[in-house]
């Protein structure tokens, strides 16, 4: 029954606007954007090409934190989930998801889906295209250990900090509120980008490239922010259409054409009904009569097949339009155009001269 209070209470609440503190793609922040840019193009470059970073990489790895001061071992094993995709996504949605109940809009979700969507796919991107070998997977010593397989180069745990309790901080809707949380997430993103260190899973140059990664996609979050509104509208829109019985309204932005899909040809029937596949095109021009087909029937009597069978139908053998060479009529009334074999010999059957066969007399 208090349950049922509270919520009837909040369902007579006023309704808040939640986009009047919409951020927006200032020049202040175009300069921060593109800065942060830098930052993340020189730190890769530092680990290709300079010594001096995997050297500091090298050294703190080597020092093995945990070992030094162990005690902290089993305490930031936990405080290192505040940085996994997973859990941290599921308490600032439901969160969020509180705050648009409350709101009526559902942009404080959409906004946390697209800062996920351009963090999956920025970071995840750079990190199978670098192929970097974690600490625990070093091969050799000094060594940068670029393009060997890995995944580890920018440090998702620490990117994923700085987005997931940054989105709090984008979203408020006081000033005062921002700079609070502001310094949450800060914290957050700094504990947890210094306990990976401390654990030996990511390097010195990882987490400080996760931190860079992390506040590129918030500050690149304000152009999203038009199609976040249009898909908002779009929405709330459909809901309230679906429970009017209404058919949904079209989407905000445009669909691709699906490809045209090719022509079939016609199928030719049999005559038990059944389809086979398309008959193929024939040449243009005129078709030469077919030859009729002659029936023939199976060996026994009475015009049916082995075992009562219907007669089998067999084409009668086409013919040739030319004739074989033996058919040929001769070319002329001297004979044929081509000589015949011997035609200079005299034949078999003449008479032998006195002479013999072979010109002369026995002797």
């Amino acid at each position: 029954m208090r349950t049922d209070r509270i919520l009837a209470r909040l369902e007579q609440e006023p309704e808040r606007a939640s986009n009047r503190d919409v951020p927006r793609m200032s020049r202040t922040r175009k300069v921060l954007l593109a800065s942060a840019v830098a930052c993340y193009a020189a730190i890769v470059l530092a680990v290709l090409v300079s010594d001096r970073l995997v050297h500091l990489d090298w050294q703190v790895m080597l020092f093995r934190p945990y070992k030094q001061w162990p005690e902290l071992h089993a305490a930031l094993d936990y405080f290192v989930v505040l940085g996994q995709r997973g859990p941290t996504a599921v308490l600032v949605a439901a969160w969020l998801g509180w705050r648009s109940w409350r709101q009526r809009t559902l942009r404080p979700l959409l906004v946390l889906g697209a800062a996920l969507l351009l963090l999956n796919s920025t970071v995840g991107s750079v990190k199978y295209g670098l192929g970097r070998l974690g600490p625990h997977y070093a091969t050799t010593v000094g060594a940068d250990e670029m393009f060997a397989g890995g995944d580890i180069f920018p440090s998702g745990h620490t990117a994923n900090a700085v987005v997931t309790w940054g989105i709090l901080a984008y979203l408020a809707t006081t000033p005062r509120a921002r700079r609070v949380l502001s310094l949450v997430a800060a914290g957050f993103a700094l504990g947890v980008g210094a306990t990976t260190v401390y654990l030996g899973t990511h390097w010195v140059s990882d987490v400080l490239l996760g931190w860079i990664a992390g506040l590129v996609v918030l500050l690149a979050l304000p152009w999203c922010e038009p199609l976040i509104a249009a898909a908002n509208d779009w929405l709330l829109d459909t809901r309230d259409r679906l429970k009017a019985g209404r058919r949904p309204a079209p989407l905000p932005f445009p669909i691709p054409p699906l490809p045209a899909v090719p022509e079939r040809l016609p199928s030719t029937a049999v005559p038990d009904g059944t389809a086979t596949a398309p008959a193929a095109r024939e040449p243009a021009g005129p078709v030469p009569p077919r030859e009729p087909v002659a029936a023939a029937t199976g060996s026994r009597p009475g015009g049916t097949g082995y075992g009562g069978a219907p007669p089998r139908t067999y084409p009668a053998p086409r013919t040739h339009p030319h004739p074989g060479r033996s058919e040929r009529s001769p070319a002329g009334p001297t004979g044929s155009r081509r000589p015949q074999p011997g035609a200079d010999r005299a034949p078999r059957t003449a008479p032998v001269g006195p002479g013999g066969r072979y010109g002369h007399t026995a002797g």
